[in-house]
């Protein structure tokens, strides 16, 4: 369980993060699922990737005993962050298609 809570949290930060980004640009037209799905998948990317800037590797990616709460906050700020990002590229693909 001590492995999933940090990845749980970057995907559930991941979607908030998709959310705020769908609403702010509604000229995308994106659909729920688009927004879920990037935000899930960019959560745990921006979660992986801070964590592993953050120091210490993957037991601060993965909240480690190291990580703490530390690697808890880094999860959720890059899963949001992550989120953020990638539902935008990915809205802006889909507005560029239609």
């Amino acid at each position: 369980m001590e492995a999933l809570l940090p990845i749980l949290i970057q995907v559930i930060a991941g979607v908030v993060g998709g959310q705020a980004v769908g609403a702010a640009f509604k000229q995308a037209a994106m659909g729920q699922l688009p927004k879920i799905l990037s935000g899930a998948i960019g959560g745990v990317a921006g979660g992986q990737l801070l964590g592993a800037l953050l120091g210490s590797g993957a037991d601060v990616a993965a909240g480690g005993a190291t990580g703490g709460m530390g690697g808890l906050l880094g999860s959720a700020l890059g899963g949001a962050g992550g989120g953020a990002i990638l539902t935008g590229i990915v809205g802006a693909i889909l507005k560029g298609r239609s």
